[in-house]
């Protein structure tokens, strides 16, 4: 069993930043391919990247979010540069064992609760 932690969370105006953690106990971190993924109010929640050996990102946040990974640490990070409006969400990572970077959420089996990010105009 595999628990999940973030933190980083937080009220930002638009072209900020924000680095969200995920710290991870329970498991072999490093066995493990992680995502982030965001919900906003009354959307449905999406993926927003994800890495294991390489990294891969959504459309939407390809070039301003960065996912990377301390496996001494077992954590897993978001750094979110030039963020917009549109970012505002409950973000949280995720951790799946069947490999390869996955963008589906029913493929991730452990969930940590999500932090709140709030971009302002």
């Amino acid at each position: 069993q595999v628990q999940l932690v973030e933190s980083g969370g937080g009220l930002v105006q638009a072209g900020g930043s924000l680095r969200l953690s995920c710290a991870a106990s329970g498991g072999t971190f490093s066995s493990y391919t992680m995502g982030w993924f965001r919900q906003a109010p009354g959307k449905e929640r999406e993926f927003v990247a994800g890495i294991k050996y390489r990294t891969y990102y959504a459309d939407s946040v390809k070039g301003r979010f960065t996912i990377s990974r301390d496996n001494a640490k077992n954590t897993v990070f978001l750094q979110m540069n030039s963020l917009k409006p549109e970012d505002t969400a409950v973000y949280s990572c995720a951790a799946q064992s069947r490999g390869g970077i996955r963008t589906m959420e029913s493929e991730y089996d452990y969930w940590g609760q999500g932090t709140q990010v709030t971009v302002s105009s």
